[in-house]
């Protein structure tokens, strides 16, 4: 899978890609801060320099077991001479390299790994370079925040099911109605909440006007990962016949040394 984007670095539209779960920045788009006429003119400058080839050949060593080191040993050799010249196409082939990718179509380009493309920079600009780092990391940044908002909203289903099967064939009678039912499953999942956070999903609404969503929607990755736990747990215990009361004291309890397990605190306060 492809995963395409694009980061701005002064005023200079840059695309990334993430394939094969490797991290790549055009370095066509870096090219244009030095010439935006020609910029794989730029490119070809930089590859035909021996410390380039020497660097290249150096990385795909180590992160490319199919690397063709006989092709590479012969670019090094002649790399810096006058009539030496050597395109991104051409080091693919040859090496079967990873390091450099050609694009074509309107995403096109050449892309390079994230340690290559930051090399090539420097050798545009080394304040480019820094403003490249600075703004791949941001990006990097607004990646994993988002995977994690889809892992907790994801995490939160894991077990919904279970728990609501415990709660439909053990505390629902089969007489009363749909409305009837709804308020039974909004009361467990509030004995959840009440033993997770303190307060029920009502309660939390009333004090947080400005704020949208509902309480789950807040929680960090490790009160989810606790919440995902408690949802068996309780069905567990509701299959058992336990007694509302007596369960959500129990999963207080079960929060509480969780949490302290998950945050790798010796004490937490007792939630109320």
């Amino acid at each position: 899978m492809t995963k395409k984007n694009e980061i701005t670095v002064k005023d200079i539209v840059i695309k990334t890609m993430t394939q094969n779960d490797i991290d790549y920045i055009c370095i066509t788009d870096i090219a244009k801060q030095k010439n935006i006429i020609d910029p794989n003119g730029v490119i070809g400058n930089w590859m035909r320099n021996r410390n380039t080839v020497e660097f290249l050949g150096i990385w795909e060593t180590l992160h490319n077991p199919n690397f063709n080191p006989l092709e590479f040993e012969g670019f090094r050799k002649e790399a810096g001479l006058n009539a030496f010249t050597l395109s991104p196409t051409r080091w693919i082939e040859a090496t079967n390299a990873i390091g450099i990718l050609s694009q074509s179509g309107r995403y096109g380009g050449t892309f390079a790994q994230t340690d290559i493309a930051f090399e090539f920079a420097s050798w545009i600009s080394v304040e480019f370079r820094l403003y490249l780092v600075m703004e791949f990391q941001r990006l990097k940044a607004k990646e994993q925040e988002l995977l994690g908002w889809t892992a907790k909203r994801e995490l939160s289903k894991i077990n919904y099911h279970i728990h609501t099967d415990a709660i439909k064939s053990h505390l629902i009678p089969h007489e009363i109605t749909t409305a009837q039912a709804s308020i039974i499953y909004a009361e467990e999942a509030d004995v959840l909440n009440v033993a997770m956070f303190g307060m029920t999903a009502k309660q939390w609404r009333e004090t947080h006007h400005d704020m949208k969503g509902n309480i789950r929607d807040y929680a960090t990755i490790n009160e989810l990962i606790c919440l995902s736990n408690m949802e068996n747990i309780n069905a567990v215990l509701i299959n058992d016949g336990v007694p509302q009361r007596d369960r959500l004291v129990k999963l207080n309890q079960i929060a509480i040394q969780q949490m302290q397990v998950l945050e790798g605190k010796r004490s937490l306060k007792q939630l109320k």
